[in-house]
């Protein structure tokens, strides 16, 4: 998959990113290199290969520490809200931002 330099513009326009045209080629080998790298490595045959639960355990065994799950802070809700300036039933209320 190659991107176009309309892709690029696109993609800057959704970004809201004002690109110059040296800027645009730029990203544009860049991306197209990040593309070159992911067909590479989509190209490797993998099959019978056990994924990684670490990067490290191809090289030693690894034992992952787990913890409990238990909580171990308090619910300090409304301490947290009291510089807030609108709260509604626990929630912050925030001004709308999407058109």
């Amino acid at each position: 998959m190659a991107l176009t330099s309309q892709d690029i513009e696109r993609i800057a326009n959704l970004a809201r990113l004002e690109l110059s045209s040296a800027e645009s080629e730029r990203m544009l080998s860049q991306l197209n290199g990040f593309f070159g790298i992911v067909e590479k490595m989509q190209a490797v045959d993998t099959s019978g290969i056990a994924p990684l639960s670490h990067p490290v355990a191809a090289i030693e065994d690894v034992q992952l520490r787990l913890r409990e799950d238990i909580a171990s802070e308090p619910n300090n809700r409304e301490a947290n809200q009291l510089n807030a300036p609108a709260v509604e039933r626990g929630l912050f209320l925030v001004p709308k931002v999407i058109e």
